[in-house]
């Protein structure tokens, strides 16, 4: 049976869910129709673009540019600050709607996730004329807009929801690559930053495809691992599943966004390893083993990259945890700077038997377990700082154990009582 795969994003995710709000406070201006940005204190002139507003957009206001070059673009930008739990509110109801159409969605980011609609057809219909109805009916109940992208696969289908925005749907099967996919240029590809971009041009490949009908050894020769990854996806191959969390199993993760951009993979690995102290620590706080370990990258431009792998056995070290974070950024990063690093574990387990034995691996993981335990129970009683591996002390810049992001509290009344004006 041919797969439906369908993609579904929040159009300006942040700037609408403010908008939505403000509006239902109140207030009598939509901060969608007028040059607006969500991001940093325009008092104080910092920080980056989260959102922008389509009025913004046309004034070349981009997304994650610094406050201060689009104040340059567009004096009378409207800037308000983010609410983060304001976000995770109307995302909830977004994944809830979701979910009434099938128990496969996968949450893929706060304002996106994939939907396997798979042998649905005598439930649904037409696919197409059904992801119409579930945008409509999103707009209509939540006040906001998503595009919706369909595929036989997750690669595919959320290539399909970049088209053309907003509160569009659109499809891209394997039969449409040909003229939908391979005559946009290659910076298309959501693997493919301006670094990947300029060793593609130096290979004379401009399109995806010519990307495509590329030899997978010369790609693979110049871009490592990541060079036969995106032959793959330009040739529209991806066999990764929509992993859907049963409800009451959740993810543990961590995020964090750094103060200076990551350029090196170091520091990179440095970030990862202290997010992944955070992370598995919880894990075992909550007596919890995780068996899916996936990364996320985001870059300069905004642009969020995220690989996940399935580990042999469900586990809460720290080492384990942080050296599959490790294998999944080399096969992900493509040396553009990164504003944003996270780990998230998944497919939890509290059973605590022992795991499979393997001819190949001598791994004392007891030992490792032990080890970690006794380090919880140092943290615990004298503090996060009264232990710390000694790589972390050769570089006081990254914090050894770190992740999450601020919270903006509780949306001003005040900033609404100006656009009630």
């Amino acid at each position: 049976m041919e797969k439906v795969i369908f993609h579904i994003d929040v159009n300006s995710a942040y700037l609408s869910w403010e908008a939505v709000y403000r509006l239902k406070q109140g207030g009598t201006v939509d901060l969608r129709e007028i040059p607006c940005a969500v991001g940093g204190d325009k008092s104080k002139r910092h920080g980056i673009i989260l959102a922008k507003s389509l009025a913004a957009k046309a004034f070349g206001v981009r997304t994650g540019e610094p406050l201060t070059e689009a104040l340059k673009k567009c004096p009378s930008l409207t800037v308000v600050p983010a609410h983060h739990s304001l976000y995770k509110q109307y995302s909830r109801k977004f994944m809830d709607i979701l979910r009434e159409y099938t128990p496969d969605v996968q949450q893929y980011s706060i304002d996106e996730a994939f939907m396997d609609m798979t042998g649905m057809e005598k439930i649904i219909g037409d696919p197409v004329a059904f992801a119409h109805k579930l945008k409509n009916r999103i707009s209509r109940e939540l006040g906001f807009t998503v595009n919706v992208g369909i595929s036989s696969n997750k690669y595919l289908a959320k290539m399909a929801s970049d088209f053309e925005k907003p509160d569009k749907v659109h499809t891209l099967f394997p039969w449409e690559i040909q003229t939908k996919m391979w005559p946009l240029p290659v910076s298309d590809l959501i693997f493919v930053g301006k670094s990947t971009q300029e060793a593609l041009h130096k290979l004379g490949i401009y399109t995806i495809g010519q990307l495509a009908a590329t030899d997978v050894e010369i790609l693979r020769h110049h871009l490592k691992k990541q060079g036969e990854t995106i032959w793959e996806f330009a040739n529209g191959r991806d066999s990764s599943l929509v992993e859907s969390e049963p409800e009451g199993n959740k993810m543990y993760g961590n995020s964090t966004t750094v103060a200076a951009d990551i350029t090196d993979e170091d520091t990179a690995r440095m970030v990862l390893l202290s997010l992944c102290e955070t992370v598995a620590s919880r894990l075992r706080e909550d007596g919890q083993k995780a068996q899916m370990v996936s990364v996320s990258i985001r870059n300069t431009d905004m642009k969020t990259v995220s690989h996940q792998k399935v580990m042999p056995a469900a586990t809460d070290i720290t080492e384990e945890i942080y050296e599959a974070a490790c294998q999944l950024f080399e096969e992900l990063w493509d040396q553009e700077p990164i504003r944003l690093l996270g780990v998230q574990t998944g497919k939890l387990s509290s059973e605590r038997g022992g795991r499979q034995m393997s001819l190949f691996d001598n791994t004392d993981y007891e030992k490792m377990e032990r080890m970690d335990q006794a380090v919880d129970k140092i943290r615990k009683k004298f503090g996060k700082n009264a232990i710390m591996r000694a790589s972390f002390l050769d570089n006081p810049k990254v914090e050894h154990m770190t992740g999450g992001h601020s919270d903006g509290g509780q949306v001003d009344l005040k900033i609404l009582k100006e656009h009630k004006k």
